[in-house]
């Protein structure tokens, strides 16, 4: 399974970004969240990376606990991660600073929409074996 390994890679990949502060664009736009946090300026901002390590701790926990009820086609955890990372990832992209180029959507969100659709229909083709 690739996806468990993934997931760290991620979450220490957030790691880094949240320690670089407002330096590269991947900090949050300023809140009067309780959530808020200085970030190396003068705003409160949300801390997308923190966010986004809570969002894949608790994927990676269900995920192992869908993996564990039943036997499923190989491929279809990392299909659902991705369906899943990808979806949390279009809303937290509001609350981050982007170049708006359809709509309100930045380049990534309308990337997130792309993948969504994909997995999407993916996932609704995959044949389960059920045992009796």
């Amino acid at each position: 399974m690739i996806v468990y390994p993934l997931i760290l890679a991620m979450i220490i990949g957030r790691i880094g970004c949240f320690l670089t502060g407002i330096h590269e664009e991947t900090y949050g736009i300023p809140t009067d969240s309780i959530f808020g946090m200085h970030l190396g300026d003068q705003y409160l901002r949300h801390p997308v990376a923190l966010y986004e390590i809570a969002f894949l701790i608790f994927i990676g926990l269900e995920l192992k606990m869908i993996s564990r009820k039943n036997k499923y086609p190989s491929g279809f955890i990392f299909q659902l991660f991705m369906l899943s990372y990808f979806s949390f990832r279009f809303f937290l992209d509001f609350i981050k600073p982007r170049i708006e180029i359809v709509g309100n959507l930045g380049t990534i969100q309308l990337v997130c929409i792309s993948v969504i659709i994909y997995y999407f229909f993916k996932i609704r083709k995959t044949k389960f074996v059920t045992s009796l």
